[in-house]
């Protein structure tokens, strides 16, 4: 199987969607790249997109079609303005010309040269996309056909294969819990030490260590930014702000910081009781996605309609479990979170549009318990232990984002899925794995079985659930 690093499970993007937004972004620009190789670059005067299943139902929603275009405008999801993605999109809409990789101007209709295709679904995945090069009069160049198939990663169809990362030996390749667990007990180690020698096959350890505390960074800031940000949500929906409104009820006049380091720093020094707790760690976890709602920068962990739930877990350990400023906790869960990810997405699948949100939600809870338990000092047992209770009560949940937006239901579900996180790592603490039922392995099959199971229009369609029953609704409104 592909060999997956920690920086391939928490990825540096753009909301709202890790499947329709990042990774139709990254596709773009690896068209762009495929154009320079096939020789062709030069010589295109047009671009066609067409959208085809889920990216196509919920593209408008989920900034499918901004995300395409900033690609092919040669933009980086990692580093690119937040302003430029509202700019860049309005330009070529009034010019309806678009500059190919930034190098080259090309002309682009923003309404007819994407095309919608909501009742055809490609053969492999239902989140397809195709991009052509045309001449003036119209004559194909050069066509690619790509999957985003969760979490950022995509693949092109003649080559079936993740365009994200070589192939490479590692001294502990992971398939299943059961190859994690077979390392551990042969070699004494912890979860996070056999991930941190995977990655030295990538980087040195002071390069790991440093991207590590990068994406600490960006969980923190969007934490920080959605829990001081008012106002209304983008898209039409009229969702209010919430987690600015959760954090001022918790009394924080009383907080002295100028900074969002200084701010975790404060709010480590709290007490509260149990109910303030789940405030604090609902309004993290909303925050974030609060900010991932408004095209802001958040981290992919694994996907952006679920990236709330890691940071939330991971700022809940730091702030009230006595690890703030602790860089090697912050690493260790961290690197256990995205191997725990890994095995889901080899075993079966991180997309909404393929396993409905129990493979996003679902998978980042179980992440973040086996995270979290491995940071308070389980066992590589207990950890896994906790990442298959967090799965096995999310299994089923379905994909019904109303009116195609990452809002309704999915920014409460990640306060949800990280109070799941929460509650399965003390469950797995305060038990005998010896004792369980259930293997991680079996609940990463039953959920693949369950997605198999599971009818399209609760796959990131909006055709079904909340977004059925509200459609009426929202088209009044």
């Amino acid at each position: 199987m592909e060999r997956i690093s920690v920086f391939d499970m928490l990825k540096i993007g753009i909301g709202p969607s890790s499947s329709h937004t990042l990774g139709p972004w990254r596709a773009a620009l690896a068209f762009c790249d495929e154009l320079k190789q096939a020789g062709v670059f030069d010589q295109t005067d047009r671009l066609l997109v067409q959208l085809y299943g889920s990216l196509s139902l919920t593209g408008e929603g989920h900034g499918t079609n901004i995300a395409i275009v900033m690609g092919l405008s040669g933009t980086d999801p990692v580093h690119v303005d937040l302003k430029k993605i509202q700019s860049i999109p309005e330009t070529i809409k009034t010019d309806k010309i678009l500059k190919l990789a930034g190098e080259k101007q090309v002309s682009f209709d923003y309404k007819s040269d994407i095309q919608f295709h909501n009742d055809q679904f490609l053969p492999f995945h239902s989140n397809g996309m195709r991009i052509s090069s045309l001449t003036d009069k119209g004559e194909i160049l050069y066509e690619a056909t790509y999957y985003s198939i969760g979490g950022g990663f995509f693949i092109k169809e003649d080559t079936g294969n993740d365009t994200n990362k070589a192939l490479v030996e590692l001294p502990f390749p992971i398939d299943s819990a059961e190859d994690l667990l077979r390392y551990s007990n042969e070699h004494g180690l912890g979860i996070a030490e056999i991930v941190a020698s995977n990655e030295a096959v990538w980087r040195s350890a002071e390069a790991t260590e440093l991207e590590l505390m990068k994406i600490w960074d960006v969980m923190l800031e969007s934490i920080y930014n959605g829990c001081h940000t008012e106002g209304e949500l983008p898209g039409g929906l009229g969702v209010k702000r919430r987690s600015s409104e959760i954090y001022k009820k918790l009394n924080v006049n009383r907080l002295i910081y100028s900074n969002k380091e200084e701010w975790i720093k404060a709010i480590s020094k709290e007490r509260p009781d149990f109910q303030a707790l789940v405030k604090w760690i609902s309004a993290f976890a909303m925050a974030v996605n609060e900010e991932n709602a408004n095209f802001g920068r958040i981290v992919t962990s694994p996907t952006n309609g679920s990236a709330g739930v890691i940071p939330s877990v991971l700022a809940y350990l730091l702030a009230f479990c006595g690890r703030e400023g602790d860089q090697q906790a912050i690493s260790k869960f961290l690197m256990t979170a995205a191997e725990i990810g890994s095995i889901f997405k080899k075993g079966a699948t991180i997309s909404a549009a393929m396993g409905g949100c129990q493979a996003e939600i679902g998978v980042s809870s179980a992440m973040a318990a086996a995270a979290l338990t491995e940071a308070l000092g389980g066992s590589p047992e207990q950890s896994l232990m906790a990442a298959e209770i967090a799965m096995e009560h999310h299994l089923g949940l379905t994909c019904d984002p109303v009116a195609g937006l990452v809002q309704v239901p999915c920014i409460e579900r990640n306060s949800m899925g990280a109070m799941k996180a929460i509650t399965a790592a003390n469950l797995a603490l305060e038990s005998d794995p010896k004792d369980a039922k259930v293997s991680l392995d079996k609940v990463v099959n039953t959920m693949f079985e369950t997605a198999k199971d599971m009818h399209i229009k609760y796959k990131e369609t909006s055709q079904g659930g909340l977004a059925a029953q509200l459609a009426t609704q929202i088209s009044e409104c």
